[in-house]
């Protein structure tokens, strides 16, 4: 862990940072914000990194990955008064900023709402970008948690707006800290919370019974990975088929490994694998370890542009696909219905993938699918043909029997 103490900020005392380097290319933050009488005022450790798509003056379209915040300030950070409200602002890199604002409510606190600014005119960041300038997303959050808590959100979450998408986990705050003591008490987001209620959706190679679309060849299967400091860290294989049903129009997509862009993350209870071209703003694969041994697809989130010009979005974080102990890969040739939901469904063809603990870039061992295992026709054939037989030799019995008993008919 490396610890930076910098200059006071307006309105407070010295701010504590500390980096901690993590298995990615981001950074675990940490803020500890003091009164000027240098009592805990605000309490925030999280990690987060960025994507962004931009238009490039030859009318394509990149996407890049923010994840680098070594070069952090943390000057316009306050405590608040009864003028400004409290909140946290990190500047870096090349004219990026993120600023949250945090507004108490009676018994709780808001956290309010989230801005991100950025740089198109950085040739660095952004080569070749047609609109120049500086760009800003809010979004309006309006979280609310109760005071004297801390809120807690260790899944990866996510919030996409135009063409940006933020990417949040293992995020602890706490605003208006009382007496200087940050709580133990902690309120949880929504997905940390156990799910007692909707079951996950069990995979099934049998299509949903909505309007089936015209069938089209076998898509391309195309090779993708997400690399951080350490390598190779997620790789996946694949030809990946989308069906489309809106507004009773069905409409399958191939997708074109050739004019795919991809990115990701990789954290050690959770990894993304982003892919997005001309006609999908992204389609997000995210997986997750349960038990601490195994593997799955846990969320499918997607958002494309379909021909009528409309914005097609779905989102399911409740799935159970592609399970497979932690150091191998899952391997499914045949083909697979992920079914995302009602409207949605995937259909993979050679899938491939390993999302954790890949070695020197290459896959591990592959735990099959049940789809692929042949193994078990080999019984299924020898019972059959021992069943037939044994019917065989029990009619040619009876007739046998039959005739002999012909022989001794009285005359």
């Amino acid at each position: 862990m490396v610890c930076f103490r910098l200059s006071p900020v307006p309105g407070a005392g010295l701010v504590l940072l500390c980096l901690v380097l993590g298995a990615v290319s981001s950074y675990a933050l940490e803020l500890n914000l003091t009164d000027s009488e240098k009592a805990t005022c605000l309490y925030a450790k999280w990690q987060m990194n960025f994507t962004i798509r931009y238009e490039t003056t030859n009318k394509n379209y990149k996407t890049v990955t923010i994840s680098d915040f070594s070069t952090a300030t943390y000057n316009g950070s306050t405590c608040g008064d009864h003028q400004n409200g409290t909140k946290i602002a990190v500047r870096f890199g090349s004219g990026f900023s993120w600023i949250v604002n945090f507004t108490k409510d009676g018994s709780t606190y808001l956290i309010d709402g989230i801005s991100f600014s950025y740089n198109s005119g950085d040739n660095r960041t952004f080569p070749d970008a047609k609109d120049k300038g500086i760009l800003t997303i809010h979004d309006p959050v309006r979280y609310r948690v109760p005071l004297n808590n801390i809120f807690r959100c260790n899944s990866l979450s996510t919030l996409e707006k135009d063409d940006v998408t933020q990417y949040y986990w293992d995020v602890h705050v706490q605003a208006f800290v009382q007496n200087g003591t940050v709580s133990t008490k902690e309120f949880l987001c929504e997905k940390d919370q156990p799910s007692t209620t909707v079951p996950p959706v069990i995979p099934t190679t049998t299509r949903s019974p909505t309007t089936t679309p015209v069938p089209k060849e076998k898509p391309e299967v195309g090779s993708y990975s997400v690399n951080n400091s350490n390598g190779t860290c997620l790789l996946a294989t694949m030809g990946l088929q989308l069906n489309i049903t809106h507004e009773k129009v069905a409409t399958i997509i191939n997708i074109n490994p050739n004019t795919t862009d991809f990115t990701g993350t990789c954290h050690p209870q959770a990894a993304l694998l982003r892919l997005n071209s001309s006609n999908i703003k992204f389609l997000d694969f995210v997986f997750a370890v349960k038990n601490g041994n195994r593997f799955y697809l846990k969320e499918v989130n997607v958002s494309l542009y379909l021909v009528n010009g409309s914005v097609f979005s779905i989102a399911n974080n409740n799935l159970s696909y592609w399970d497979a102990p932690l150091g191998s890969s899952y391997m499914c040739n045949k083909e697979q219905t992920v079914s995302v939901s009602g409207a949605f469904q995937i259909n993979t063809f050679d899938l491939r993938v390993q999302p954790f603990n890949v070695m020197e870039g290459k896959y591990s061992t592959a735990q099959e699918c049940s789809l692929d295992d042949d193994t078990i026709l080999i019984p299924i054939i020898v019972g059959a043909g021992l069943s037939g037989l044994i019917i065989v030799i029990v009619i040619a019995y009876l007739i046998g029997r039959r005739k002999s008993y012909a022989g001794y008919q009285t005359l």
